[in-house]
């Protein structure tokens, strides 16, 4: 059975992006905008709420986003800028998807402690490379990525999961908005 905590509370900040920044400083804040707006996503709910799918037959859960998205950061920004030899987190041979089926004893607090370590590992890797320059690593297809490519991607990733939190969290709750 999931471990039951207190209800979460709202504190997470989010900052609208300029509207008249550079190229670099639009991208990472809209980064951050999406960050930010998982987070909010799963601001004052339990872990049964947490762990509650979106609807049948998908099994996708608010947790299991924050698990993937710490996948994903820990993909395009460790492995495929960087270069590092980053293992999976939560991915497994047997179940590639482990990071969205999270077993009982898979915490909230955790998920979210990796998935911001990630992030800010991500900022770390980012800060000395210019937008053109190609990463360290290769994606799982052979191709290599400028930064400004992973950054565009980054913002689709979470724009699109956050879609799927919306929509999960106001079958939770009844709460909606961007």
């Amino acid at each position: 059975m999931p471990r039951m905590t207190t209800e979460r509370t709202k504190t997470t900040v989010r900052i609208d992006p300029s509207t008249a920044s550079g190229e670099r400083e639009a991208l990472e804040q809209w980064l951050d905008f999406h960050r930010v707006t998982l987070a909010q996503k799963c601001e004052g709910l339990d872990d049964t709420q947490l762990r509650t799918p979106s609807a049948p037959p998908s099994d996708l859960n608010l947790l299991g986003l924050v698990r993937h998205m710490a996948e994903v950061e820990r993909g395009w920004f460790r492995r495929v800028l960087a270069g590092e030899d980053a293992p999976w987190i939560y991915s497994t041979q047997e179940d590639f998807d482990r990071d969205i089926h999270a077993a009982d004893v898979d915490t909230y607090e955790e998920a979210y402690a990796t998935w911001q370590g990630e992030i800010a590992r991500a900022r770390t890797l980012a800060a000395d490379r210019h937008l053109d320059d190609l990463g360290l690593g290769e994606h799982r297809t052979g191709e290599r990525f400028n930064l400004r490519w992973i950054y565009l991607h980054m913002i689709e990733e979470y724009a699109r999961h956050n879609g799927h939190a919306d929509l999960i969290r106001e079958r939770i709750d009844g709460a909606t908005g961007d």
